[in-house]
């Protein structure tokens, strides 16, 4: 049956103008992808929008088929506008590879993001301005191609990931972690390509739900702040999905792309379970129009993607002969702790404050004594979540936009010019005094005579 429906497809693209070549509508709304028919997409996609798409390959499945991923930002420019790093956004689909509808929730976020720039989205803009997004829409390409769950070896690579692998008792996760090459190119590719990401979400389908760490025990995570703050907005404002610690929320599992991309990559991690249709290869109804509120969803996550860490700014810092006082205020959605102030002088710390934490969405006020220094500049030191495995950051405090105050100095100042008035006051009264006397200095000749006199 798959390979009458996949001739067909084949006919059918056939008969389609070669200026043309990716998938009609028709089929694209409703037939699920195969390798072979989003590797025409992606290759169309690459060549009629190379300002914003690349399209390359994390590797090789165990069958030799590639593991294609479509990075999409704006390339003519390698950082935002303002000189910073754009953000990091990571998404695969397709871990097993019958659960078609989670493969093409990915390809329509890409979609959604390159037709909107095409056609002038403020939207789109903004984010690709702003935002890499790197997408490998079909991760276990030859269990798709047989419409089965595993890949060739009878792998779940859901379940093979160097994460407490196996811990679960786990079915099927393969001869140890990273056993299958479809799950080693997925590590590598978050390793070295995407090691800074903001956001990692890897698609499924089976329930209706989003899940987050963790999912080898039942404990929330440490960021817990972050999943729940993102779990209210999400359902007071876009969808009522359910979104729980995987855990509690759907079974005990471990070895999941989930739970390695949040405790050995140190990146927020969603599962988005999409629908419990399987073991199908097309849908009745459009899959955007299925898959709409979905995508809304994602749409929010990339669009808010700045939030999902730690973003700490000074606000002022206060100079008192040996101790500095400072405010932070952290704009982020993630809590950090062990953050330092650091005054530095080329690679050389010359001070820096006591540790300090500031909590998501928060502020705080810190004291530390020990300053003697100047001639340097100012740094902020911190972690972007509090997970073991988040990275830290080193950012440069911008003078511009921070008050700096030395009190003392403004002390000294003060004292200076209430002794300059002073004297001035004085002389004012001197000159007074001087224009009521006919003599001014014959009081004084009594004095100096009397004083003689004794």
């Amino acid at each position: 049956m798959r390979r009458a429906i996949l001739m067909l497809s084949i006919l059918l693209l056939a008969s389609v103008p070669s200026t043309s070549a990716q998938q009609p509508g028709i089929i694209q709304e409703h037939w699920y992808h195969t390798w072979a028919t989003l590797t025409v997409d992606l290759d169309a996609w690459a060549a009629d929008h190379p300002d914003i798409v690349k399209k390359t390959s994390a590797g090789e499945t165990e069958l030799g088929r590639d593991q294609w991923i479509i990075q999409i930002s704006d390339w003519s420019n390698e950082t935002k506008a303002d000189g910073s790093e754009k953000d990091v956004v990571y998404i695969d689909g397709g871990h097993h590879g019958n659960e078609h509808l989670g493969t093409e929730l990915a390809f329509l976020t890409a979609q959604y993001y390159i037709e909107g720039w095409a056609s002038g989205d403020e939207e789109a803009i903004r984010v690709l301005q702003n935002t890499e997004l790197h997408i490998m829409v079909l991760l276990n390409a030859d269990g798709n191609d047989m419409d089965t769950r595993w890949n060739i070896n009878q792998v779940d690579l859901n379940r093979n990931y160097d994460h407490h692998w196996n811990e679960q008792d786990e079915t099927q996760p393969g001869s140890g972690p990273f056993s299958e090459a479809e799950t080693a190119n997925n590590a590598a590719y978050m390793n070295s390509v995407v090691p800074n990401a903001d956001l990692y979400v890897t698609m499924h389908t089976g329930v209706w739900i989003m899940l987050h760490p963790w999912g080898y025990i039942p404990d929330q995570p440490i960021d817990w702040e972050l999943f729940h703050g993102i779990r209210d907005e999400v359902n007071a404002n876009i969808s009522d999905i359910p979104i729980r610690n995987a855990n509690q929320g759907l079974y005990p599992n471990s070895g999941t792309s989930r739970d390695y991309g949040y405790g050995v990559m140190g990146f927020p991690t969603f599962t988005f379970e999409t629908d419990d249709e399987q073991f199908l290869l097309g849908s009745v109804e459009s899959l955007s129009s299925r898959l709409g509120e979905e995508l809304e969803v994602m749409r929010y996550l990339i669009d808010n993607v700045w939030y999902w860490r730690a973003r700490l700014v000074v606000d002022e810092i206060r100079i008192d002969d040996d101790e500095v006082s400072f405010d932070i205020t952290n704009h982020g959605r993630a809590t950090t702790r062990n953050a330092t102030l650091q005054y530095m002088k080329g690679d050389t710390i010359l001070w820096q404050s006591d540790n300090f934490t500031v909590n998501a969405s928060n502020h705080t006020s810190v004291t530390s004594s020990g300053w003697s220094d100047s001639g340097g500049d100012w740094r902020l030191s911190y972690q972007k979540r509090i997970i073991d495995a988040a990275m830290w950051v080193n950012e440069s405090v911008p003078t511009e936009d921070t008050t700096i105050v030395t009190q003392s100095g403004l002390f000294g100042d003060a004292v200076y010019v209430l002794q300059m008035s002073g004297i001035t006051i004085l002389a004012v009264l001197a000159a007074w005094w001087w224009s009521r006397e006919d003599e001014p200095f014959s009081m004084i000749k009594p004095i100096l005579e009397a004083e003689l006199m004794d």
